[in-house]
């Protein structure tokens, strides 16, 4: 179902807006999701990728390996992770790309752009415990 008249349900547009979208908007294309500790304390769910995050693979052939992102290519919307390569025919040792979509971001690395994010997608932020909210009153 159509939620949005403003936003296209085409499988052609939505695949043009992908492949043909600029640096900026990759970025946000290239999110991962937040280790649970890290969800819970952040109140974050996922955040854009970048160098130097320590990430978990979940999918693929090399699933539950971990390590430090040495890059992130958004041009081929893949991250070299460390340690993650292949030999070639030819015996040379290459990096193998890795989706975004398929890391758990294990510990970030923090700058204060990235605290700044932190802060403004915080989805408990104005939660206290004396807040009064629909979830904690008794309906009589």
């Amino acid at each position: 179902m159509k939620y949005s008249t403003n936003v296209s349900s085409s499988r052609r547009k939505s695949r043009k807006a992908h492949f043909t979208a600029h640096s900026e908007a990759r970025r946000t294309l290239m999110s991962a999701n937040l280790s649970k500790e890290l969800q819970a304390r952040h109140g974050v769910r996922s955040m854009p990728i970048r160098k130097d995050d320590e990430v978990t693979i979940t999918r693929g052939m090399y699933k539950t390996r971990e390590g430090k992102v040495t890059a992130c290519f958004r041009k081929k919307f893949v991250v070299h992770v460390e340690r993650i390569t292949r030999e070639k025919a030819n015996g040379a040792t290459v990096q193998v790309g890795i989706p975004a979509s398929s890391l758990v971001i294990t510990k970030l690395k923090m700058d204060k752009d990235r605290k700044a994010a932190l802060e403004r997608k915080n989805r408990n932020k104005g939660k206290s415990e004396g807040d009064v909210t629909m979830s904690n009153v008794d309906l009589v």
